[in-house]
């Protein structure tokens, strides 16, 4: 298997599993991905996807034994790497927890992830350029979206990798966890996550994701009705009741409610 899979209460948790060839990510990895998690994705019960690697590898890349012998109409008929929109797409929310490389595909399959907490190990690089070629898995969007053209532009140009610090600094990682901490600190966020109403987290998401979409003006509308929007739902009445009663609100009764 490829892929592990491990419900935790409402979080997925989701461990590449290629050790022998440092979790590249092939077409059998990704299919085998998307086929598990596009169901979870629907789940009610499922709060959180939480994806990580092994201690020394989230991920070295794309597979480049695979990619070789390929001609460029090969890449066009096929559509190569069109496959991992769908993983980003996903609409639950999605946590990497990254130790050691992530390069290339490693580091832009994280980055289709909404958090991303990383060990002081993790380095992160797209060195692609190295290869004669460039970024084709979001790479070059996602990168200047998250750290802006100087940092994306050095990094993409030479290939250098950037530690766990500099990329927490720059705006492209979330959190940094000390040496041996990361799958806890990572479960926990996830938990926490998952622990909100379902409803309300799709729909911050997608407004957040929205700001790099569209201008300011069209993206504060679509915030502001989807907004309106989460007062039609159990959770918006729940939060706000627990909170004019003074005690904790009781998420995980409604979340667990038959429809």
């Amino acid at each position: 298997m490829n892929v592990l899979i491990e419900r935790l209460g409402r979080v997925v948790l989701i461990r590449l599993n290629r050790p022998q060839a440092r979790n590249a990510l092939d077409t059998a990895l990704m299919c085998e991905l998307l086929d598990t998690l596009k169901t979870l994705d629907s789940d009610p019960g499922v709060g959180c996807f939480l994806v990580t690697g092994t201690k020394k590898y989230f991920a070295a890349g794309a597979d480049i034994k695979e990619m070789y012998g390929k001609s460029c109409l090969d890449m066009i008929q096929e559509d190569y790497f069109a496959g991992w929109d769908a993983f980003a797409a996903l609409r639950t929310p999605k946590v990497a927890a990254v130790a050691g490389f992530a390069y290339g595909g490693g580091c832009e399959l994280a980055m289709m992830c909404d958090v991303i907490v990383a060990d002081e190990s993790a380095q992160f690089a797209l060195p692609e350029i190295t290869l004669g070629v460039m970024p084709g898995m979001g790479g070059t969007q996602r990168l200047t979206r998250l750290i802006g053209r100087a940092k994306a532009m050095d990094m993409i140009l030479t290939g250098r990798s950037m530690s766990a610090r500099e990329a927490e600094q720059s705006g492209l990682v979330s959190r940094v966890t000390a040496a041996g901490q990361l799958l806890e600190e990572a479960l926990a966020i996830a938990h926490r996550i998952g622990g909100f109403p379902r409803i309300s987290t799709l729909a911050a998401r997608e407004a957040v994701n929205r700001a790099d979409e569209s201008g300011l003006r069209e993206g504060l509308l679509f915030e502001r009705r989807s907004f309106h929007g989460l007062f039609a739902t159990p959770g918006q009445k729940e939060g706000m009741q627990a909170f004019l009663e003074k005690r904790e609100p009781r998420f995980d009764l409604i979340e667990s409610a038959p429809k």
